[in-house]
């Protein structure tokens, strides 16, 4: 993934290596660090509407229930398939299109999608696979950090998009690992907190032998008696 956003041309241009025939999906996924089910709907989008349908797109566009549930049943129908539907409407993402399936299959309301809606309290915080932190991410980043938008699209807190591009902008994508029930070894923390550590530890080696000395003292009593 770039850590800048991804421009019309250069989304542009990696469609086109694609279909000149230079690299498969495979290869521009390793060579320019994207997901390659981004690059997979960045041509299928192109050989629609060439660059069109990269202008514009920076994650503000409005889908509405009826859209949501027209675009669900074109591919439950069998009249079209995922990927020529997000390519035909432009819909930002396969993911987003799959996740409305998913809502539709499990009879849950496929609602207006307005971007500016407030998502800052949103009361879901999902667990996500490392998988799906590097897609959120990406999309986040390629749609002009549209934190807002890119919540509400993954079903995820504002909160959460927006410490997952912080933390990949640092670490890449070594920050999107979920290491909370982890506990950091001496190596892995800074030197403040590894001095704190010791102070602990000589706290506690003090107090092992203060009550050892006690114990000792006992004993020696008992055995004069």
């Amino acid at each position: 993934m770039s850590k800048s956003s991804y421009t019309p041309e250069f989304r542009a241009k990696i469609a086109q290596e694609y279909l000149n025939g230079n690299c498969s999906r495979k290869d521009l996924s390793k060579k320019y660090n994207i997901p390659e089910s981004t690059i997979r709907d960045w041509i299928n989008v192109y050989k629609t509407h060439g660059i069109n349908a990269f202008i514009n797109t920076n994650g503000n566009k409005q889908y509405t229930k009826d859209f949501k549930i027209q675009c669900v049943e074109a591919v439950l129908k069998g009249e079209s398939s995922v990927l020529d539907v997000v390519s035909q409407y432009q819909i930002s993402s396969s993911h987003m299109l799959r996740e409305w399936i998913s809502l539709y299959n499990a009879n849950r309301e496929l609602k207006d999608y307005i971007p500016k809606r407030e998502v800052y309290m949103a009361d879901a915080r999902r667990k996500t696979t490392i998988e799906e932190r590097k897609e959120i991410v990406d999309y986040c980043i390629n749609h002009n950090r549209d934190y807002k938008g890119t919540a509400s699209i993954y079903n995820v807190s504002y909160s959460q998009v927006y410490s997952w591009v912080k933390k990949y902008d640092v670490q890449g994508d070594d920050g999107l690992t979920d290491r909370r029930g982890r506990h950091k070894t001496d190596e892995e923390v800074n030197e403040l907190e590894r001095l704190r550590r010791e102070n602990i530890r000589l706290k506690r080696q003090l107090q092992e032998k203060d009550m050892l000395n006690e114990l000792l003292k006992k004993v020696q009593e008992l055995e004069r008696m």
